[in-house]
């Protein structure tokens, strides 16, 4: 997926699911579950327990047409892992090495920042689109604060967006909303798969 496709693509599904478990094979079955419910892009993050043995997995699965990303990559050595392990694309928590990596591995990359000094950094290393992390922070206002401006930066507000936040956010000029708890809940850690199905079926239709 190169970086046009995958920024249009994302902007018009509107959601990516983040997954951060406790388990690999829990993470595995939220995965496909989520894809199984219509979300199109899914973050499998590193800090779950063989993260690139879900991603490698979820990739066989699914297919290569899946939206299926590595998320929390802080290193050049793990943005080559999950490109090696199938990732389609990159989401780092800070603009470090990995931006840069994963766009000469030719990924698009969704680098993390939060000052504008580190958005606009993020896209001179090569980020395709800025993910706002910790966005709880300064929530609507901050991102209607950066967009003045910036409004040629695709944002992804991260971090505390529910169903509320991110119709909040949407609507003040975010491309798309990355949703990790508020959506997965306690599935990747073994929860209930039909609690995360009526979650998904939340999100999906309020955006």
């Amino acid at each position: 997926m190169n970086e046009q496709i995958f920024l249009e693509t994302l902007t018009e599904r509107r959601l990516l699911a983040i997954v951060r478990g406790t388990d690999a094979d829990a993470a595995l079955r939220t995965v496909i579950t989520l894809a199984e419910g219509g979300v199109e892009f899914i973050e499998v993050s590193l800090v779950t327990p063989d993260a690139l043995r879900v991603i490698r997995d979820a990739r066989e699965a699914l297919g290569e047409s899946a939206g299926l990303g590595a998320g929390t990559v802080v290193s050049a050595a793990d943005a080559r892992a999950a490109a090696d392990a199938g990732a389609s694309y990159l989401v780092t928590p800070a603009v470090s090495e990995a931006v840069r990596t994963g766009r000469d591995l030719g990924l698009p990359v969704l680098a993390g920042a939060l000052t504008p000094t580190e958005a606009v950094t993020a896209l001179g290393e090569g980020a395709t689109a800025v993910k706002l992390f910790p966005a709880s922070l300064g929530g609507v206002r901050h991102l209607r604060a950066l967009r003045d401006p910036f409004p040629h930066i695709p944002f992804v507000p991260v971090g505390g967006v529910g169903v509320a936040e991110a119709r909040d956010y949407l609507a003040a000029g975010a491309v798309a909303v990355g949703v990790g708890s508020p959506l997965v809940g306690d599935a990747a850690a073994g929860g209930s798969l039909d609690a995360l199905r009526e979650r998904i079926k939340s999100f999906l239709g309020a955006l």
